[in-house]
């Protein structure tokens, strides 16, 4: 610094804290994310920490990174519950499948992940294909409010489609055993992991759709959206996604085209 007047240290001492500033994350401002727990298809705990990580965790992370400001990590129970936090202004983004009857109080994303959707039935039954689920005379279940709910409300001709609300965990496994439903059917990762649990069910061997995972935003917010599109074109260019889907070991998943 020799040579420098005192008037002009001070001045390069003030900008390049002002630097500092600008790039290091600010807790102050963290990026609220809220995602939902109760989902394996977008979150993972190590069994040996307890940390919880996965794409949904990755991209917030790498989201806020990007930003230069920390992330706070919100999980809730379901899929209304990250509606609500992002529409009441509880969060900034969310994780959240695309669903045409969620739109109104927030803005959805390009989808950048998809989970595919599948169904367990007994040992015994007749059903060896998604292709098989829409005849007369049988029962389907699925959660009250889930995807796999609201498409087979929009799109079942001939079976009926029964809406439960059991505790997230036991995935209708019960009713299945019981013949009280023919079928019950949501994302290939939670049934997978049901039926460690479940002698006598198994799983069909093909899908009947993917659903798109999205990240929302407050309704209006459209810088936030644009911003949030240019990271997903951003991370799946980069290869980001692909790698964290892999690393993530998840049943069934897969990057949205």
């Amino acid at each position: 610094m020799r040579g420098l007047s005192l008037c002009a240290l001070a001045a390069l001492l003030i900008a390049s804290s002002e630097a500092r500033a600008q790039t290091a994350p600010d807790p102050s401002r963290a990026l609220r994310a809220v995602f939902l727990a109760a989902n394996p298809a977008m979150t993972v705990k190590d069994p040996v920490t307890g940390a919880i990580g996965g794409p949904a965790v990755d991209l917030a992370r790498e989201l806020a990174h990007r930003r230069g400001v920390e992330v706070s990590l919100i999980g809730v129970q379901t899929p209304q519950h990250v509606i609500d936090a992002v529409q009441n202004g509880d969060a900034d983004i969310g994780f959240v499948a695309y669903n045409p009857e969620r739109e109104g109080p927030i803005l959805f994303s390009q989808p950048f992940m998809l989970v595919l959707q599948t169904f367990i039935v007994r040992e015994d039954s007749p059903l060896q294909s998604v292709t098989e689920i829409d005849r007369p005379n049988q029962r389907i279940g699925a959660r009250r409010a889930d995807s796999m709910a609201l498409y087979l409300a929009r799109t079942l001709k001939q079976a009926q489609l029964v809406e439960i609300t059991e505790p997230a965990g036991t995935e209708g496994t019960q009713g299945v055993l019981s013949g009280q439903w023919d079928a019950f059917g949501t994302n290939r990762q939670r049934l997978t992991e049901s039926l460690r649990n479940a002698p006598g069910l198994r799983l069909l061997k093909d899908d009947l759709y993917g659903v798109e995972q999205t990240i929302i935003v407050p309704k209006g917010d459209q810088e936030n959206l644009k911003a949030v599109n240019q990271f997903i074109d951003d991370i799946r260019t980069s290869g980001f996604l692909r790698a964290t889907i892999e690393r993530s070991g998840i049943i069934g998943i897969a990057v949205a085209p």
